[in-house]
């Protein structure tokens, strides 16, 4: 595999979930983001954070490919896709090329 190029892009994404008044929310608002991320992008999405707040939450996405102007477009569309979320407000965005 010489001479390929590899690109790893790692997202975290630290979230607000305002109206959850129990962990059992926010779980179920979480649970839906990461299933429709999941089937809609090729990714590697997990709940790294703020796991007993329920209010609050941080996700982290990988995403790896040969081509770094598809990750960034890729990383561009995770994020609008969050943003559009009813009742999650994404409070900051990391990126980072590993």
């Amino acid at each position: 595999m010489s001479g390929a190029d590899i690109y790893i892009l790692l997202l975290i994404f630290e979230l607000r979930i305002s109206y959850a008044q129990s962990l059992k929310d926010k779980r179920r608002v979480i649970k839906g983001l990461k299933d429709r991320l999941s089937s809609r992008f090729n990714i590697s999405i997990a709940e790294l954070g703020e796991l007993d707040n329920w209010n609050q939450s941080i996700l982290g996405v990988v995403l790896i490919a040969n081509d770094r102007k598809y990750l960034d477009g890729q990383a561009s569309l995770i994020e609008s896709m969050i943003l559009e979320v009813r009742n999650i407000e994404l409070i900051t965005v990391s990126k980072e090329w590993l």
